[in-house]
């Protein structure tokens, strides 16, 4: 007897499409890491600024040409608050922001990389970030708190494979786990990409925005440290390669691959 595939007794298998936004372990580690450091905020207030000299980054600290300010945490300091700043956030709504973007971009980062690589990423890119503030704010006296540094690396670091047929941001994707893992283009390719320089000119356009106006957000008189943003997104832009542990195509094979079902690069 002839069998038929269309018979309802021998239903086709669907394959299970995971959903794009399910958090990876990786990030939502992160995620409860700010959430539970910002229960200092229930400390007694001198405390609670304590923890923010302390762990801030605070341009003052490598500058001795002027007002002669001792802060909290001695040389150390001067070392780990290139980092743990970025774990320091003013109120819920600045956590919520920083989130939001997290969510689409380091999703597919944290799946692609290790948890290793993800933890040790957002530590370069906030570093990095804390670099550029130091630069254009040497003489700042006003900790930097807040992961947007990271976030902003994140961003940069996902639009390399972003826009790739099948990944995440594409026409055309697989589920969460298959949409980060498509090779990446090289940054000469991507920066020869349509979309890809969309996104770089609404991202920067944005960033000079609040750098212009000097729009504030998350805190009363807090402003947005714009150069601390594009210090994390460079650094994610241009570091991504080193991290990243998927294979890259041969160029001609990756312009291929980056073709959506529209016919555009």
């Amino acid at each position: 007897m002839d069998s038929h595939p269309e018979s309802p007794l021998a239903p086709p298998p669907e394959a299970p499409r995971e959903p794009i936004l399910t958090l990876p372990p990786a990030l939502t580690a992160y995620i409860l890491l700010v959430a539970a450091i910002h229960l200092r905020v229930l400390l007694p207030p001198e405390l609670e600024n304590w923890t923010i000299d302390v762990f801030g980054f605070i341009p003052k600290r490598y500058d001795s040409t002027l007002l002669d300010i001792t802060f909290p945490g001695g040389e150390g300091a001067k070392v780990w608050t290139f980092v743990t700043y970025s774990l320091l956030h003013a109120n819920l709504t600045h956590i919520g922001f920083n989130v939001l973007w997290l969510l689409p971009f380091g999703s597919a980062l944290a799946r692609r990389f290790d948890a290793l690589r993800f933890f040790v990423f957002m530590a370069v890119t906030a570093a990095a970030g804390a670099l550029a503030h130091l630069l254009t704010h040497e003489h700042a006296i006003a900790p930097m708190i807040g992961a947007s540094a990271s976030v902003s690396g994140t961003m940069a670091a996902a639009i390399r494979f972003a826009f790739v047929k099948g990944s995440f941001l594409s026409f055309s994707r697989g589920d969460a786990e298959a949409a980060a893992k498509v090779p990446a283009l090289s940054l000469w390719r991507a920066l020869r990409n349509g979309r890809v320089l969309a996104f770089l000119a609404i991202w920067f356009g944005v960033n000079i925005l609040f750098g212009a106006t000097s729009l504030s957000l998350g805190g009363e008189g807090a402003s947005v440290a714009w150069q601390a943003h594009i210090g994390g997104f460079l650094a994610g832009l241009l570091l991504f390669s080193l991290f990243d542990p998927v294979p890259r195509t041969r160029d001609d094979a990756a312009d291929a691959s980056s073709v959506d079902q529209s016919g555009r690069v």
